[in-house]
């Protein structure tokens, strides 16, 4: 996604993955997705993320932000959120994702704040607002993840 070295991340997951033998930022791709897209992780907490992307290279036809687009930071950064919820011992996979799109950006970089509504012991919930350079909503996302236990090893 980018580079993971500004990230703010809890200290004590980084230990828990570390001693694990797992490079906990590596976990935050989104793979090749998020490469291409330009996401990137500014803080994480089980409770809050916050991450970027440029518009540029992510636009549809008329040149404005591809709803699909938003989709995949909001998807992303909640999934962080679950993952961090989860620990080690759970994985987050996602299961429900809605998107209310208020209006079009053609340049910039949009910020996403995922906030938790639900941090549960099978589910949880993420409010996702994505807004752009002015401050301005762009995008409201829920996403819904279900917490499973991670294979040995992760």
């Amino acid at each position: 996604m980018g580079e993971q070295s500004t990230a703010k991340l809890p200290q004590d997951i980084i230990d828990e993955y570390s001693a694990l033998g797992v490079d906990l930022p590596a976990l935050f791709s989104a793979g090749h997705l998020g490469t291409r897209m330009g996401v990137e992780i500014v803080e994480a907490s089980a409770e809050r993320v916050v991450g970027t992307m440029p518009v540029e290279g992510n636009t549809q036809p008329y040149g404005l932000l591809h709803g699909g687009a938003s989709a995949v930071l909001a998807e992303t950064l909640g999934s962080v959120g679950a993952m961090l919820h989860g620990r080690s011992s759970r994985i987050a996979v996602g299961v429900d994702l809605n998107c209310t799109h208020h209006r079009g950006v053609r340049s910039g970089t949009v910020t996403g704040v995922a906030t938790a509504v639900h941090l549960g012991r099978t589910t949880t919930s993420y409010e996702i607002v994505i807004t752009d350079e002015q401050d301005k909503r762009v995008c409201t996302a829920r996403l819904t993840c279900l917490l499973r236990d991670a294979a040995p090893g992760i």
